[in-house]
C-alpha cells in the first residue's frame, strides 16, 4: 500500500476571517454539524458555508463504505480487520459512526430515519453561492482531488447492482473488497485489488479521483433520497468529473445550496457492481455563477446536468429506462450543438452518430444515467 500524508479533518488549515481556511480558500469539513446521510438538501434547508461567485472552497469529503450499519457501523474495527492502523481511520469516519450508533445529530437526516428510507451516501454542505436564483445555472468548478487516505472500498450489497438476482452470490447480505492505493503523484495514480479473498495475486487499475454526486438543493420541503440522480444533480456517477472539469446545475432554489459527496478514486462507466472504488477525498471547488439569459444563450435551456471537460461536452440523459435516458441524452446533445454551434437539428444527429460516444454513467441508481462526449476540437476552424 502507498505511504502517504493521511489528511484527517482540519489538516492544513488557519484561523482566517473567522473561519477555517486552506492555501487562501475557505474549509468545508464533514462532520454531524454539515453532513446529510443518505438524503440530499432542500428548499427548506440552511447553507452551512456562504460564498461569492468566483469564490473557492476545500471541502473534505467522506466515503459512506466502512461506516455503514452493515459493515458493523464501526470504522475503526471494519478497518482494523483489513490492516489499515488505528491513526489511518479517519477521525469524521469515526465521529459520524458514532454518532449514527447513538442516534444522534439531528442535522445529518440519515441518522434518525428507519433502515430503507435513506441511501447511504454521505453528503456535505450545502454553500449557499450568493445571488443565485431559480433560471440561473451554478458551475461547480473541481480544481483539485486529492486523496485523505491510501485505501478504499468496492462493495456489492442487498441485491442491488447490475445483477441482483445473482450477486452477492451464496446468499450474503454484502461483499466489499479491500483497495490499495499502490501509486500516487502529481495527481494520479494507481489502485489494485487481490484476485481473490486472500490472493496474493493483485490486478492494476488507473486511478481517476471524482466526486459521485454534486448538486444544487431540489425545490419544495422534502429531502431527495441521495441514490437516484435528478434535474438537480446529485448521484450521477459521471467519472470524466475529476480535476480541471465543471458541472452545470440548473439553479432550483434561491443560493442554489450546493452540496458534494460520494468520493470515488475510480470507476468504470457503469458501476455495474453497485459501487466503485470508493473513498475519501479533500476536493478544492470553484463556484461560479451564469445568469440566465446568458445561460440560455450558452447552452440552451437545460433540464439537468451538463459537464464539461478541457477536451469535451458532456450532456447527460436521466431515467429509469436506460433506453429513455438515451434518448434523453441525444434530445440534450442535439439541442446544445444548436445553440452552441448553430448546426441543425439534422446535421447535429449526423454528426453525433458518427463521432460522438455514448457511455452509461451507471445503471445502478435506480435512475440510470448515460453522458455524451462531444468533443469540442471538433469545432475548431481548421
Amino acid at each position: 500500500m502507498h505511504q502517504q500524508t493521511i489528511l484527517q479533518p482540519g489538516t492544513g488549515t488557519s484561523a482566517g476571517a473567522g473561519a477555517a481556511v486552506v492555501d487562501g480558500a475557505a474549509y468545508l469539513p464533514t462532520s454531524t454539524e454539515t453532513a446529510y446521510w443518505g438524503r440530499l438538501p432542500c428548499a427548506v434547508d440552511r447553507a452551512v458555508l456562504a460564498v461569492d461567485p468566483g469564490e473557492e472552497v476545500v471541502v473534505d469529503t467522506l466515503s459512506h463504505e466502512g461506516i455503514l450499519e452493515d459493515q458493523g457501523g464501526d470504522p475503526l474495527a471494519w478497518f482494523a480487520e483489513r490492516g489499515v492502523a488505528e491513526d489511518a481511520v479517519l477521525a469524521d469516519a469515526v465521529e459520524l459512526a458514532t454518532a449514527r450508533r447513538s442516534r444522534l445529530g439531528a442535522r445529518t437526516p440519515g441518522l434518525l430515519d428507519v433502515p430503507g428510507a435513506h441511501g447511504g451516501h454521505v453528503v456535505t454542505g450545502p454553500v449557499e453561492v450568493r445571488g443565485a436564483q431559480p433560471g440561473d445555472l451554478l458551475a461547480i468548478r473541481v480544481l483539485s482531488t486529492d486523496p485523505r487516505v491510501p485505501y478504499g472500498v468496492i462493495s456489492n450489497r442487498h441485491g442491488r447492482g447490475s445483477l441482483p438476482g445473482e450477486y452477492p452470490a451464496g446468499g450474503a447480505d454484502i461483499v466489499s473488497v479491500f483497495a490499495q492505493v499502490d501509486s500516487w503523484a502529481d495527481g494520479a495514480g494507481r489502485g489494485s485489488i487481490p484476485l481473490a479473498e486472500g490472493a496474493h495475486d493483485r490486478v492494476g487499475f488507473d486511478l481517476r479521483p471524482f466526486l459521485g454526486i454534486m448538486g444544487v438543493a431540489a425545490a419544495g420541503d422534502e429531502r431527495p433520497h441521495s441514490v437516484p440522480p435528478g434535474p438537480f444533480g446529485g448521484n450521477i456517477d459521471i467519472n470524466l468529473l475529476g480535476a480541471g472539469s465543471t458541472l452545470y446545475l440548473p439553479v432550483q432554489v434561491a443560493g442554489a445550496l450546493a452540496y458534494v459527496g460520494d468520493p470515488h478514486f475510480a470507476q468504470g462507466d457503469g458501476e455495474v457492481a453497485l459501487t466503485a472504488f470508493e473513498a475519501s477525498l479533500r476536493v478544492r471547488l470553484g463556484f461560479d455563477l451564469i445568469p440566465a439569459a446568458d445561460a440560455v444563450a450558452t447552452f440552451g435551456e437545460l433540464a439537468g446536468p451538463l459537464a464539461e471537460t478541457t477536451e469535451f461536452l458532456v450532456p447527460t440523459g436521466l431515467d429509469r429506462d436506460l433506453d429513455v435516458a438515451v434518448e434523453n441524452c441525444v434530445r440534450a446533445a442535439i439541442a446544445l450543438l444548436g445553440v452552441r454551434y448553430g448546426m441543425s437539428p439534422a446535421h447535429a444527429y449526423a454528426y453525433l452518430s458518427a463521432a460522438t460516444d455514448f457511455d452509461i454513467s451507471q445503471v445502478v441508481d435506480v435512475v440510470k444515467g448515460v453522458h455524451a462526449r462531444i468533443r469540442k476540437a471538433d469545432f475548431l476552424p481548421r
